[in-house]
């Protein structure tokens, strides 16, 4: 799982923090292999210069990072991500938004997002369940996203049912506000 507000131990490396899971995960590999594992996916979402840097040292960026690390390296058959760049600055979501791309498209491991974020949920998905609004909230629609992958912003723009799925995602969270 990946939270929104990254759940660290601030006075662990990033190295030690993935490193955690990674030795449960992974009881039969030896410290070698298992210390490649870590360094591989820190390495991946750009990190490798920090590996030894404690978590509380870190920007909210650079643990987001982190805790993204540690979701891939613990190889899930499922992958939940609850708003994962909801407190980043817009380069930084963007940036993770890649990494989260690039990884997903090696290991293709089933991933639910939450998000209330239309263009990232266009990007990443290949599917979008709206729910409605309040706490007895309900499917309201499911939307297939069709658009080819690997994709990137630029190549989302420049697709022509880009629009159309936005219209659709907007035209339903419009109508639950009117709703409520």
């Amino acid at each position: 799982m990946v939270f929104q507000a990254p759940s660290l131990f601030p006075w662990l490396t990033a190295f030690e923090n993935v490193s955690l899971g990674v030795e449960k995960v992974y009881p039969h590999a030896n410290k070698t292999e298992r210390d490649d594992i870590v360094e591989y996916y820190l390495t991946r979402v750009g990190l490798g210069d920090s590996l030894f840097k404690k978590a509380g040292d870190m920007s909210n960026g650079m643990r987001q990072r982190v805790g993204i690390a540690r979701a891939f390296a613990l190889s899930p058959k499922l992958l939940l991500l609850d708003e994962p760049f909801g407190m980043l600055d817009s380069l930084t979501r963007w940036e993770l938004q890649e990494v989260l791309m690039e990884v997903w498209q090696r290991t293709q491991v089933t991933a639910i997002m939450v998000t209330h974020d239309v263009d990232e949920a266009i990007l990443l998905a290949d599917r979008v369940v709206m729910m409605s609004n309040g706490p007895n909230a309900k499917v309201g629609k499911i939307e297939e996203i069709n658009l080819p992958r690997p994709r990137t912003r630029q190549s989302l723009l420049q697709h022509p049912d880009y629009y159309k799925y936005r219209e659709s995602l907007l035209t339903f969270l419009a109508e639950c506000d009117k709703a409520h």
